[in-house]
């Protein structure tokens, strides 16, 4: 019966997607594929935000072909398109892959083809964001807890200054499950404890959105007024840290972010940015690997799951959710160095070789 109706799901997706397949730039994967080779989707969401295609994509591809030498892998990026990840979606299904491992760009939106897929008799691993729609595993960390990081480390960056002083939180976008355990999870640490100023939610966690609203927080509040920024990603804390540079606030107020990526590595050793949450890649893709060949073998992902959360629906999705570490210039070397997702090479560019001798990155 499943099979008959993912025939019939395919037939009507197939027909709709035909044109697009090209352009949704879905697919690296070999068409003369035996049909009995377990075939996997990877949806990422940008290529804004250096992790997905730099740390997440080659891991999760390798962990794969450790678990499942004859697995293949189809994969497409959204560029933070909402409908161009739906098109995906459906040529993913159209091809007949046997489970997606999909990193929503907008969770709501999605919901509809996850509901197909399902139909269709295709999982769906809704990796790092929590997915709207019937899926079957998740894989993440644990959102209240990368809040809770970001605001202690922003409290004890304010000094002092906390008691009087106020800040901007640059939010991420509210449509993202993630985002509002973030916010959650800060607002638990920050509410009574420091005045915000200003609060703003950044629709698909564009860098260009956070630099245009804090160039308008900083006209509401005074160049002089902004005592800290809790930015809730990496993305968000650059436009941040640029609309501030260009409105000569200084000294720079600290500014938290998240994700680990080399540019807020580097901002941090300069001084610009105060910390970031480092999300471990391999950890995370080993068990979104394991899920999805689980997956695509038709294999209970309670073996691979260590708890469940509910979802919007009230349904318990099996579940992965991994421990977020807090990154400041004091603790580089045991976490991002020790984890090889960085070199000191790549780190410490010829204009910071100062600042990296006084961290200690030599």
């Amino acid at each position: 019966m499943k099979a008959r109706i993912r025939e019939a799901t395919v037939v009507v997706i197939a027909v709709s997607t035909a044109v697009v397949l090209a352009a949704c730039g879905a697919g690296d994967g070999n068409e003369s594929d035996e049909e009995s080779t377990p075939k996997i989707a990877l949806l990422l969401p940008s290529a804004t935000t250096d992790r997905w295609e730099a740390q997440d994509r080659p891991l999760l591809e390798k962990k794969i072909k450790e678990l499942c030498d004859d697995c293949t892998v189809e994969h497409g990026n959204a560029r933070n398109e909402a409908a161009i990840q739906q098109e995906q979606m459906n040529s993913m299904i159209a091809k007949g892959v046997d489970v997606i491992v999909l990193v929503a760009v907008d969770s709501r939106s999605i919901a509809s083809a996850v509901r197909r897929a399902h139909e269709a008799d295709v999982p769906v691993i809704a990796y790092d964001r929590l997915a709207g729609g019937p899926i079957s595993g998740y894989v993440s960390f644990d959102g209240e807890e990368v809040g809770r990081l970001q605001a202690k480390a922003l409290l004890t960056a304010m000094g002092d200054k906390a008691a009087n002083g106020q800040i901007v939180m640059m939010n991420g976008d509210p449509s993202d499950p993630n985002a509002v355990s973030f916010k959650k999870g800060a607002l638990s640490v920050l509410e009574g404890k420091v005045k915000i100023g200003k609060a703003y939610d950044t629709l698909h966690w564009r860098t260009e959105t956070a630099n245009m609203n804090m160039s308008g927080a900083i006209s509401a509040l005074g160049v002089r007024n902004i005592d800290g920024v809790y930015a809730a990603n990496d993305g968000l804390a650059a436009g941040s840290i640029s609309a501030l540079r260009a409105n000569k606030v200084h000294p720079l107020p600290p500014v938290t972010g998240q994700d680990a990526e080399l540019g807020a590595v580097r901002r941090i050793v300069g001084g610009d940015q105060y910390m970031t949450v480092y999300k471990p890649f391999a950890p995370q893709a080993s068990a979104g690997a394991a899920m999805a060949v689980a997956a695509a073998r038709g294999e209970s992902l309670d073996e691979v799951a260590t708890g469940e959360v509910r979802t919007q629906d009230g349904r318990a999705v099996p579940t992965v959710l991994l421990t977020p570490v807090s990154v400041t210039v004091d603790n580089i070397e045991e976490t991002l160095l020790k984890d090889g997702v960085y070199t000191i090479q790549q780190i410490c560019t010829p204009q910071l070789a100062a600042a990296c001798d006084r961290a200690g990155l030599t």
